[in-house]
């Protein structure tokens, strides 16, 4: 792999990595609002997402990086005071790392491609369980929207708290 090509990977991982720091963060979130009915999907969603985080962290340290580290707080996208805005937040935090993973998807080669297809395309399915409604491209109709739209999100929908370093 040459030295551009390594670069470029690391770059989308770290990425990826700290879009699945800011989605367990939300999943906390949800967590604590989301109805009785749904908590075993968001539970499962979490256990995933800490699962894809740790094993970023290894792929990053095996690329020779820093792992970037997880803030201590995000600001959420709105407010999430019941349990329909907690599945609003769950759908915008898989709606955000589709797209984080489809730039891993257009960096990576090889077996690292391949993972990050899979971790888009279960993002994909976790945004259509949580709002009912699909695109046709997960992961690139939200990057466009992303483009246009407010800047100082981060990639899962949820940007550093003031307080929170922003330097890992």
């Amino acid at each position: 792999m040459s030295d551009e090509a390594k670069k470029a990977d690391l770059t989308a991982l770290q990425a990826a990595l700290a879009a699945e720091h800011a989605a367990v963060y939300g999943y906390g979130v949800v967590g604590g609002r989301i109805a009785a009915a749904r908590r075993s999907e968001a539970r499962a969603a979490w256990d995933a997402h800490r699962a894809r985080r740790d094993a970023l962290v290894r792929e990053v340290r095996d690329l020779g990086g820093e792992p970037v580290a997880a803030d201590a707080a995000y600001a959420l996208p709105f407010p999430v005071p019941d349990s329909t805005a907690a599945v609003r937040l769950a759908a915008r935090l898989e709606e955000r790392l589709a797209g984080v993973y489809a730039d891993l998807v257009r960096a990576a080669t090889g077996a690292r491609r391949g993972s990050a297809a899979g971790a888009l395309r279960e993002a994909a399915v976790r945004a259509v369980r949580w709002s009912g409604e699909s695109v046709t491209f997960p992961g690139l109709a939200e990057r466009a929207a992303e483009n246009g739209g407010t800047t100082g999100t981060g990639a899962a929908g949820t940007a550093p708290s003031a307080s929170a370093s922003t330097t890992p």
